[in-house]
């Protein structure tokens, strides 16, 4: 998050909007992660421990807020959301062989991956059991499209691992992965108001560029932040062999000699003959990370404009605070 004095008194309205729902939302996420099965519960909890920003149900509650809800199903279904995410974080550290999740051991290397892909199978489920008790037809298609939506995206990126992509495949990677979980947790949250169908499309909408921005803020921090402040090694992307925003941005004006330099350290999955600060003298040739940057306030200023049809108020003055601190954020 940006220290500037305007961003912590955001932020801290933000939180004071929100506070007893995401407090509630924790509540609820600790109790829906309990199992019958001693090992699920214990893994369920170590990931709830492990914290997060909270953002994706944080959307979802100010986008049932800004339509006018109320009720308890704002904060069960922000419970789902999160469920989901920790889901698929929990399968994504398994696909990377991670060993470490925001500062700590990931699952997987407590208790492997066995036990882990069972985990969180049971919580995409559980996620969808407690989303039935809204009886709501419309919210059980938008998480089954999703659910799709993010697998097509890890295994497409499975199937890309190694190889040079374009930026437009990029985002369709990065949408699928990150964007949609975050316009879908806005979409809910207009189903939940009663929203009308132009109202839910244009929440879909921010909730779509705002996880862009999100997602391309991220992977520029994983080339240039430190482990300290990121909790896990540096270029982590690189080494699974992903090529994102900034490194597409250079090998796409890049001499062949640097090329080489890039396509080595993806097929070594390793910085080995190739150091991390022989790609950021590259990345920073071109000025890249600029380049990615700029997108990704693009991205944030496309969410800002997707609510002037909404009225102004403390729910809206929120979310439009938001894309900053999504782009100013250093982890």
């Amino acid at each position: 998050m940006t220290t500037s004095v305007s961003a912590n008194a955001a932020a801290k309205e933000v939180f004071d909007l929100l506070r007893d729902d995401l407090l509630a939302i924790e509540e609820e996420f600790q109790r829906d992660a309990v199992s019958g099965v001693e090992v699920i519960t214990e893994i369920g909890e170590y990931l709830r421990e492990g914290g997060g920003k909270r953002i994706r149900p944080a959307l979802l509650l100010l986008a049932a807020k800004l339509c006018g809800y109320e009720g308890r199903g704002a904060v069960r279904l922000g419970s789902v959301v999160e469920i989901v995410h920790t889901a698929t974080l929990v399968h994504d550290d398994i696909i990377d062989e991670a060993l470490t999740r925001r500062g700590r051991p990931s699952a997987n290397t407590k208790w492997g991956n066995s036990k882990c892909v069972l985990a969180g199978d049971w919580l995409y489920m559980q996620a969808f059991k407690v989303a039935l008790e809204e009886q709501n037809f419309r919210v059980l298609d938008l998480l089954i499209g999703l659910t799709q939506q993010m697998v097509e995206g890890e295994l497409m990126q499975m199937e890309r691992l190694g190889r040079i992509i374009s930026q437009s495949e990029h985002l369709d990677l990065i949408y699928r992965k990150t964007a949609c979980l975050f316009s879908v947790s806005m979409k809910l949250g207009a189903v939940l108001g009663r929203a009308s169908d132009g109202d839910e499309d244009r929440l879909g909408e921010y909730g779509r560029n705002l996880g862009l921005a999100f997602q391309i803020v991220d992977d520029v921090l994983d080339l240039t932040a430190s482990e300290d402040v990121l909790g896990k090694p540096v270029a982590s992307d690189l080494r699974e062999g992903k090529v994102t925003m900034a490194v597409i941005h250079a090998l796409d004006r890049c001499t062949p000699a640097q090329r080489k330099l890039i396509e080595t350290v993806l097929d070594e999955r390793c910085f080995s003959s190739v150091s991390h600060r022989d790609v950021l003298a590259i990345l920073e040739c071109y000025g890249s990370v600029d380049y990615a940057m700029a997108f990704a306030n693009e991205h944030a200023e496309q969410a800002r404009r997707a609510l002037s049809h909404f009225p102004d108020g403390e729910i809206k003055r929120a979310l439009l605070w938001i894309p900053d601190f999504v782009v100013g954020r250093d982890k």
